[in-house]
């Protein structure tokens, strides 16, 4: 049996000792609008305001995709995983390195990682969320692009309860609000992935 335990928190791998997002009571426009944000399934396509907007997203996607090259070595996926990280992260207002550093603390890049509390995907996503604000297909988790939606958009959310303290929202994020270990993790991780 303790060898049963032992592997089972050795194969959750980094979120091992992760906390889990709490379901908790939010307003129903709240609900609503992370519904409404969920259930977009426009593609990312990204648009630049001028040229030189244009230029630094370019810059930052060759960047991105050198440093990530190790831990998503197939260049399409790689590409797709950062044109989609970039998107979503954008359209939450999210600056697309930390959400970078987030995921990096969460599931080590690891798409089909599922914590020992049950959290999905890149982002660990709790399924919970999938019933409160979506159509309660779990499955669904796994896929790229709705795993990162619903993280950016479900961060977002917690930055916007917290006005705007980071290191509460992250720590809400995770479920382990005012504790120190995790928000500092995704902070150093996020300082890596800047330009």
């Amino acid at each position: 049996m303790a060898c049963g335990l032992f592997a089972l928190v050795l194969a959750a791998g980094p979120n091992a000792s992760a906390g889990n997002q709490k379901e908790e009571a939010i307003a129903d426009s709240v609900r609503l609008a992370l519904a409404n944000a969920i259930k977009d399934a426009r593609p990312p396509v990204p648009t630049f305001k001028d040229e030189a907007a244009r230029v630094r997203y370019q810059h930052w996607l060759t960047e991105m995709s050198s440093r990530l090259k190790r831990k998503l070595p197939d260049d399409q996926v790689r590409t797709e995983f950062l044109e989609t990280a970039w998107y979503e992260s954008r359209r939450a207002g999210l600056d697309p390195s930390m959400v970078l550093g987030l995921i990096q603390v969460e599931s080590a890049y690891r798409k089909y990682a599922v914590s020992i509390v049950g959290a999905r995907g890149y982002m660990q996503v709790m399924p919970f969320w999938a019933r409160v604000v979506g159509d309660d297909d779990r499955k669904k988790l796994f896929h790229m692009q709705t795993n990162l939606r619903y993280g950016c958009a479900i961060l977002r959310m917690y930055i916007d309860m917290e006005r705007g303290n980071l290191y509460l929202a992250l720590g809400r994020y995770n479920g382990s609000r005012g504790k120190p270990k995790y928000p500092n993790a995704v902070l150093a991780a996020w300082k890596k992935w800047e330009l």
